[in-house]
């Protein structure tokens, strides 16, 4: 019952944040400049612990981190973070997720050359090894496509406010859709390898901002009847590769950009914060999907998506 009411309110201290001043987002977004996106230098050391608390916060619940990345700042009138400062500071996620999920990644790699070495494929920890494996390609193809084909990533209509509330929109739908139709009883145990696969494929839209990856995820786990925290954790472990691998790709080209007192101190208190408040996040969503399910998070990103567009509207009309 606790962890329900710190929930609720949680969430919703969250939506407040979000909220705050949103009929100003566009206009303040106006005032930053080309030159200062992507910028983490120009990033003070509040702004970084803010933004490593949002990126911690939002990582693991299914409400999009990248979004909140993205319009918070513009609300508040900071310094936009850029998709490699997002990238690095999800190092601190990722040192979260194995610190939590230690015995399991363990558990799942030793079993898993257990598995090759007696030629045991119907294993639990082969299945999982390979279903994270395969699941993890999509994204990454996605993700060199993207690399490739849209250099300016930060300055492209795919990071618009107008994508990020559409996505928003359509991912609670698609989530509300999910809850509806699944039966939410599969346990962990009986995960099979092509769940990785398919929920792969869902994460790969996380691309697009406003999806969430845990979102996507999640939403796909609940279609192929996971139970609520099932799908949870193997979206969690899942996510592993993915993120470490966006994280090391941004941090060579910070290192290749060379360093300096300035642009290391906001993103070694991006990562710190990121780290602490993953953390809670990932125990808080594992405890409340146990015996809850989603609606909060539902409501909550079709609020957050419409008011965006609503926003945009009152700017623009």
């Amino acid at each position: 019952m606790l962890f329900r009411k710190l929930g609720f309110f949680g969430v919703c201290a969250l939506m407040g944040v979000t909220i705050f001043s949103l009929n100003n987002a566009l206009a303040n977004a106006q005032s930053v400049t080309e030159a200062a996106t992507g910028s983490y230098a120009q990033i003070n050391w509040f702004e970084a612990l803010f933004l490593g608390l949002i990126q911690g916060l939002t990582e693991f619940l299914p409400i999009s981190s990248t979004a909140h990345l993205t319009v918070i700042p513009q609300v508040f009138g900071w310094t936009k973070p850029g998709v490699a400062y997002i990238a690095v500071i999800q190092l601190g996620s990722i040192a979260a997720i194995i610190w939590y999920f230690w015995n399991d990644l363990s558990q799942i790699t030793m079993g898993m050359l257990k598995a090759i070495k007696t030629k045991d494929y119907s294993s639990l920890e082969f299945k999982l090894a390979l279903g994270i494996g395969l699941g993890t390609l999509p994204i990454i193809f996605l993700g060199l496509l993207v690399k490739i084909f849209v250099p300016d990533l930060d300055n492209s209509p795919l990071h618009s406010l107008t994508t990020i509330a559409i996505a928003s929109i359509v991912m609670s739908l698609l989530l509300a859709l999910a809850e509806k139709v699944g039966t939410h009883r599969r346990p962990f145990e009986k995960l099979r390898w092509q769940d990785g696969v398919v929920m792969g494929f869902a994460e790969a839209m996380a691309i697009i901002p406003g999806v969430s990856r845990s979102g996507s995820t999640l939403t796909a786990g609940l279609f192929i009847n996971l139970e609520r925290a099932t799908a949870a954790r193997f979206s969690f472990l899942l996510g592993i590769p993915a993120i470490t691998l966006a994280g090391l790709v941004q941090l060579n080209d910070v290192f290749k950009a060379g360093f300096s007192g300035e642009t290391v101190f906001p993103l070694v208190i991006g990562v710190i914060s990121s780290a602490f408040f993953s953390y809670l996040a990932i125990a808080w969503l594992l405890k409340y999907l146990q015996k809850n399910n989603t609606w909060v998070f539902i409501w909550y990103r079709l609020a957050f998506g419409i008011l965006i567009l609503l926003s945009s509207f009152v700017k623009f009309s």
